[in-house]
């Protein structure tokens, strides 16, 4: 997949989770960060996120989410929710995620390995909107492995 399809077009960090390992739990409140640029360390996920060598060979060391698919739920649900509200790392425009799992692929000199859907939870409810989870069967982002160390930055419309 050539890098200049896919533009960043938000960066995101979270020092702790929300919803991972909370089943049963009220949501934890820790920070979504928007940042302008994340290191990405091969095998080992973003420095100063929540699953920064969380285990080895995780499946998620770093998530995207595609702006259109939020651009369609803000536009079904009727809600002007943040994308930050997802927990994604990366939130993409101009590819088609599902296309990605189990490939490798290169954004900004960065190269990855598509793993799997970022499936969604019931959590989505809760974070964005009722019928969230439902409406994002199938297009809950993509989880990868970071395979080589590099920066991602925003893209500058």
């Amino acid at each position: 997949m050539s890098e200049s399809k896919i533009r960043i077009v938000h960066l995101y960090i979270s020092p702790a989770h929300n919803f991972f390992e909370h089943h049963g739990q009220p949501a934890g409140d820790n920070p979504t960060l928007e940042v302008e640029e994340v290191r990405c360390v091969a095998r080992s996920g973003i420095e100063g996120d929540r699953f920064f060598n969380f285990k080895e060979d995780y499946k998620g060391q770093i998530t995207f989410f595609a702006s259109e698919v939020y651009d369609r739920l803000r536009r079904d649900l009727g809600v002007d929710a943040a994308p930050s509200v997802f927990r994604r790392n990366a939130i993409t425009r101009g590819v088609d995620l599902n296309t990605l799992i189990g490939k490798k692929f290169e954004i900004q000199g960065v190269q990855f390995e598509g793993v799997a859907e970022c499936k969604p939870c019931y959590w989505m409810d809760t974070a964005f909107a009722p019928g969230a989870e439902a409406a994002m069967q199938g297009y809950g982002g993509l989880r990868a492995r970071i395979l080589t160390d590099g920066v991602l930055r925003v893209d500058k419309p």
